[in-house]
């Protein structure tokens, strides 16, 4: 029986499922605390050819979309000839997987009655790769850790035992790093468990109709959205923090029918230092600002994918070349939305929002006992953290909120559980979010302490210092971030630093845009603002027109 239009509806909506329960499994299972509290991961579906069919929810966009043409790399490196029953593979390659060295992807043939019918893949971040550790001030790829080329993880069921000594000669925390690889390849069995059972269910022995009916499905949706934006070019420029001197970055959209070309000419080139972008993450972001805007309501896969046409000048620095470092390439890579929703505002007045702080403030600490010979411990802690978005055309902007990369802020309890720190600190920074008929999401104030006996070092990975992300439409800046010590001394925005015991390291999160005339602001959300401790009795007069009657002035 061949399956009509509605099957094929009910197979994609338990697709989903299959794929969510995917990443469930590598939630459940995995050993670093970015995987298991923050969500930093990724999972989907693919079908024999390497095209995406479906994604979990759970996950980041910069994982999932890059991973969207990392199965493709898989495909071709390993042939479809050399592919077994019980095959796993993997590689954290930034080009031909998701961008830097500590993300790892894997990728699970899936066969029935003994023939290859698709892939499923995941990838999550781990917290030590080797190298000089998570943080800018590599010079080289090869400083910032371990290398795992497209390979074979495990051939017809037997794990590559040399491969695992490998990883394991080259990590600070071997125990943690094989034990997430080792989950990867369980979640990917359990999302072939659910598919192997879905397809038995509906009578149906091949992937291939299915995944046609979805691409094409979705493609032709997104093509119809598209050609509901007016035609024409629209330009957008953002300068932004970079490392050891500013980043322009630039961006041409250009809409012609149901074709969309998104191209960042003009954009600074590559930098000394790990901040670079490979062009995987570059698309992976530029299709996601894009389509939030232009097509939500689109399921995500190749189909939804393919008809964003990102191109970057290579050499760029959104289009990093080996082996240029690329261990934080998040720091820019958030920004790149902000940088196309700028161009699209242009095209579509009203649908945007303002700059947020994008960005995530990442923190990598490295715990060190102040006496080696006390037995205590080296620690390597890993903390998310997440600063404001900016506001909405009709809504204020979320503060503490991680847009566009969509991962959960880690606990305090989780983070401390793992290293020798105290968080002393963590709460909305009052006054961060930028003023404006719709005001912008607050950052956070983050302030962390060593231990008795240790002192620790830490990998700054911040943005939005000295750029601040800009209102639109009349709404003001939010607050720039800040790196400093408690008792005031300032501290650079990147790289590694030390935090001598007794001392307090503070994070002072940047806050998100407005959207709008502040005066246009409603006196009686002004007034709950204040009351909530939201914004300052300064910011209610000055931004505001507040006056001491709690009226605004005219």
């Amino acid at each position: 029986m061949n399956p009509t239009t509605i099957d094929h509806q009910i197979m994609w909506n338990r697709l989903i499922a299959v794929v969510e329960e995917q990443a469930t499994t590598l939630i459940r299972t995995a050993f670093s605390t970015s995987v298991r509290e923050a969500g930093d991961l990724s999972a989907g579906l693919f079908d024999r050819q390497g095209r995406m069919m479906a994604q979990a929810v759970t996950g980041t966009p910069g994982h999932v979309n890059a991973m969207a043409e990392s199965v493709t790399h898989f495909a071709a490196e390993i042939t479809p000839q050399n592919t077994y029953p019980g095959d796993v593979f993997i590689t954290n390659d930034p080009w031909l997987g998701t961008g830097h060295l500590h993300d790892i992807t894997v990728v699970t043939p899936v066969f029935r009655n003994d023939i290859h019918i698709g892939y499923f893949a995941c990838t999550a971040h781990v917290v030590d790769i080797g190298g000089r550790g998570f943080g800018p001030d590599g010079n080289e790829v090869y400083e910032e850790g371990l290398l795992i080329p497209i390979t074979k993880f495990a051939e017809r069921g037997q794990v590559q035992a040399l491969l695992v000594q490998l990883i394991r000669a080259n990590v600070r925390t071997p125990d943690q790093t094989v034990g997430d690889i080792y989950s990867l390849a369980a979640c990917n069995e359990a999302g072939e468990r659910r598919l192997q059972s879905m397809m038995e269910e509906f009578g149906i022995n091949d992937l291939q109709d299915l995944s046609d009916f979805i691409i094409e499905t979705s493609r032709k949706a997104t093509h119809a959205a598209i050609a509901k934006v007016p035609d024409g070019t629209y330009a957008h420029t953002m300068q932004v923090d970079g490392y050891d001197k500013p980043v322009h970055m630039a961006v041409s959209l250009r809409i012609d029918a149901d074709r969309l070309v998104a191209d960042f000419e003009g954009t600074s080139g590559m930098s000394a230092f790990g901040v670079n972008v490979p062009e995987v993450y570059t698309r992976a972001y530029a299709c996601y600002g894009l389509k939030c805007a232009i097509a939500p309501d689109v399921p995500n896969n190749t189909g939804s994918l393919d008809p964003f046409e990102i191109t970057a000048p290579e050499g760029c620095i959104l289009a990093a070349k080996r082996p240029a470092p690329v261990s934080v390439r998040h720091v820019l890579g958030h920004l790149v939305p902000d940088v196309v929703l700028g161009a699209l505002h242009k095209a579509l007045p009203g649908v945007v929002p303002a700059e947020g702080a994008s960005a995530l403030w990442n923190i990598q600490i490295s715990a060190r006992p102040l006496d080696p010979e006390s037995g205590l411990p080296n620690r390597e802690v890993l903390m998310f953290n997440s600063g404001g978005t900016g506001a909405r055309p009709l809504v204020d902007g979320l503060s503490a909120t991680a847009f566009p990369s969509g991962v959960s802020t880690m606990s305090v309890e989780a983070t401390e559980h793992v290293g020798p720190i105290t968080v002393w600190r963590k709460d909305l920074r009052e006054g961060s979010g930028g003023a404006g008929a719709l005001r912008g999401g607050l950052g956070q104030v983050i302030e962390i302490e060593a231990r008795d006996g240790y002192e620790f070092w830490f990998n700054a990975m911040f943005d939005r210092v000295e750029h601040p992300a800009r209102g639109r439409d009349g709404g003001a800046a939010g607050a720039a971030g800040a790196v400093e010590l408690t008792d005031g001394t300032p501290l650079r925005s990147k790289g590694r630093q030390r935090i001598a015991p007794g001392q307090r390291l503070r994070l002072s999160l940047p806050g998100g845009g407005g959207f709008g005339d502040p005066k246009e602001r409603a006196r009686d959300r002004v007034a709950a603002d204040l009351e909530a401790g939201f914004i300052t009795s300064e910011q209610a007069k000055t931004d505001y027109g507040l006056n001491d009657q709690g009226e605004i002035d005219d």
